[in-house]
């Protein structure tokens, strides 16, 4: 006798069939809500450590129909976290490979794989989707989708609001947090949380080296400039990244400095920070967990950010973080920056990549009134130039707003200048 098609799903079915002590009072128990599950489509961001496991979650709850993109190929260093790859699958795309291994297990469930960038996507691509879970390894792909989402909300249409469920981890750590674009606090609300890390001083790194990461970035920052500034450093090319090691191991022989590693050189260089199997699987579990009781209403979803940590012990704390009026992409004040007036042009514009509420890159800075600097194109670049050296007092007034875009944002962002006294 054939199998029921929802045997499955037969635990999960529990919390559909009837409503519990917090279910929203718009729940409707049974098939309607089974068939709205079924039919919600949802896109994940990311086939990494993550994605894999939220694949993995969401074939297992009931959703039918998924799509995955991610711009990645397999790497042999992936194997050990990423399970729904092979050896036999490296050098092969992984959003194809993770859609054909989760759909071989689970065949009633339809995986649409992209490889490709989520920014090659236009508004059309990311309307059709009821939710959107990400699991990224980026920030700055974190920050482009939340604007992407933001600004796709009509207020006279419901169904341009995409509920965002982002998880990330960093070794055994890890948030999940449930983004409403527009309704609550977003991804740029709590750039802060995420403070880029702290350089370490050029002086360290040429004179006295004590870690085997700055005999890295001795390779990386200055042997690399010294001896092979013609070439274009690629992170991903593995004879720039033997190079790199080999310089870095005789730089810490010569200090006698331990524990320089291929493996770790690529880690520095590429800034990869260790991933824990465990802690994606939590993660994931977490935000699968969320998107469920999104797309069915039968519990409160999370409000809004959960942290948790497994280093020392297993700790989570749940928090709303609040919306912020001056956040550039959901907000609509400028935020307010405080400034050395005596610092030039191109002092400001190096800290804005430094800065937790900023971490623009390549910034392009305006005034109502006037051009401050131009990245590109070149004519412009070449006239606004002189500027940089001017000192922030000769170009703008105290209290000052300027406005600053960067290639790798669709938003430009508003900062209010005002001096040090």
């Amino acid at each position: 006798m054939a199998a029921h098609p929802r045997a499955r799903y037969q635990y999960i079915d529990n919390f559909l069939n009837k409503p519990g002590p917090t279910t929203d009072p718009d729940f409707v128990p049974g098939a309607p809500t089974i068939a709205s599950l079924e039919a919600s489509k949802v896109l994940v961001i990311g086939a990494g450590g993550l994605g894999c496991e939220i694949l993995k979650n969401l074939a297992m709850s009931g959703f039918r129909d998924i799509h995955v993109i991610d711009m990645d190929t397999i790497d042999v260093s992936n194997l050990n976290r990423q399970f729904l790859f092979r050896k036999d699958d490296v050098g092969k795309s992984k959003a194809e490979v993770a859609a054909a291994t989760v759909t071989s297990r689970c065949k009633d469930v339809k995986i649409t794989p992209f490889n490709g960038k989520i920014q090659d996507k236009d508004e059309d691509f990311y309307m059709q989707f009821k939710l959107i879970i990400c699991g990224l390894d980026s920030i700055e792909a974190r920050r482009w989708i939340n604007a992407t989402l933001v600004s796709m909300v009509d207020m006279e249409n419901p169904e341009s609001l995409k509920p965002l469920v982002d998880g990330g981890t960093e070794g055994f750590k890890g948030q999940a947090r449930v983004i409403l674009p527009t309704l609550t606090s977003c991804i740029e609300c709590q750039l802060d949380m995420h403070a880029p890390r702290p350089a370490v001083p050029l002086c360290t790194l040429a004179t006295i080296p004590r870690q085997p990461e700055h005999c890295i970035e001795w390779a990386k920052i200055i042997a690399w400039e010294e001896q092979r500034k013609d070439t274009v450093l690629d992170t991903d090319d593995p004879e720039h990244i033997t190079w790199l090691y080999e310089k870095s191991l005789n730089r810490a022989k010569e200090f006698s400095i331990p524990g320089v590693t291929y493996q770790l050189t690529q880690g520095v260089v590429k800034n990869i920070i260790p991933a824990i199997a465990s802690t994606n699987a939590i993660i994931a579990a977490a935000c699968c967990n969320e998107a469920f009781k999104i797309a069915t209403s039968c519990n409160p979803y999370l409000t809004n950010y959960m942290m948790y940590t497994g280093d020392d012990s297993i700790y989570t704390y749940t928090f709303e973080h609040e919306q912020k009026p001056d956040c550039p992409v959901c907000g609509n004040l400028a935020k307010t920056i405080t400034v050395n007036p005596r610092h030039t042009l191109q002092e400001f514009i190096e800290s804005l990549g430094e800065r937790p509420e900023a971490q623009l890159k390549k910034p392009t800075l305006r005034t109502e009134s006037t051009s401050l600097y131009f990245q590109s194109p070149p004519s412009l670049e070449e006239q606004t130039r002189p500027n940089l050296s001017k000192k922030l007092s000769e170009l703008i007034s105290d209290g000052e707003e300027i406005g600053v875009s960067d290639p790798a944002f669709t938003i430009d962002f508003k900062f209010k200048l005002v001096f040090q006294s």
